[in-house]
């Protein structure tokens, strides 16, 4: 089961679910010649009232999108100088 971990804004009730089959990855094959891959990871379920016309509950999905590289051609790599190196640091302060 997943543990919600999220907060959603508004009312509602989080709702514990659990995957019944794991994501699959969808492959990506771009104009530049790289592969991608990638697959959405639900991060919680919050149930927000019922339709007002048909009565059916209302669901909120969090996720995030996964990606990963699988293909690079060579000449899309471009390594910096070396103090230009950010390796190691987040873009977050």
């Amino acid at each position: 089961m997943a543990t919600p971990g999220f907060n959603f804004q508004g009312e509602g009730e989080i709702v514990e679910f659990q995957t019944e089959e794991e994501p699959k990855w969808i492959t990506v094959r771009l104009g530049d010649g790289s592969v991608i891959q990638i697959k959405m990871e639900i991060v919680s379920v919050m149930r927000n009232g019922n339709d007002p016309n048909t009565g059916i509950p209302n669901y909120m999905v969090q996720a995030t999108n996964i990606i990963r590289m699988v293909k690079i051609p060579k000449e899309l790599i471009k390594r910096g100088k070396k103090e230009d190196d950010n390796r190691g640091q987040t873009m977050y302060r």
